[in-house]
């Protein structure tokens, strides 16, 4: 598994409960400029229209080599799910507090482009300061071991 795009900043705003991979509708060069790397995840979030789930605000970078046929930037991809996976997101975004956020772009075992979504609660600023606190002792402890041995 290829990972080509990583959303930092979900995992540092929301409590990440439940993902789901799920599969992306592309437009002629955009596949081109996903096997460069040129996706940002960062401010994009999923909608749900329709029974039909979108990604909205992906940022797929138009191919260098591109002509008249390179695409928006930023336009809404279609997210390919099964329907009972949809029925499942769409209930638990009804409970209220939740969101759904892309956490990952990745090519799997068959070279496909699939995008990782969650379910995601937010968080509150102690909660980030928490995990930031965290984060910092986990990294004294490992480097403090390291010079240890």
């Amino acid at each position: 598994m290829k990972i080509v795009s990583n959303n930092k900043k979900a995992y540092h705003d929301y409590f990440i409960l439940d993902t789901y991979e799920a599969g992306i509708e592309l437009k002629g060069t955009e596949i081109k400029s996903v096997r460069q790397n040129q996706v940002n995840l960062k401010d994009s979030f999923v909608r749900v229209k329709n029974n039909e789930v979108f990604v909205e605000n992906m940022h797929i970078s138009p191919y260098d080599h591109g002509n008249i046929f390179n695409h928006d930037p930023k336009r809404t991809r279609k997210l390919l799910l099964h329907k009972k996976e949809i029925l499942k997101i769409t209930n638990k975004l009804k409970e209220g507090g939740l969101t759904v956020v892309p956490t990952k772009l990745y090519f799997n075992k068959s070279s496909k482009v699939k995008l990782e979504i969650a379910i995601a609660k937010g968080k509150k600023l102690y909660d980030k300061r928490n995990d930031l606190k965290e984060k910092d002792a986990k990294r004294d402890i490992e480097r403090s071991l390291k010079n240890y041995y």
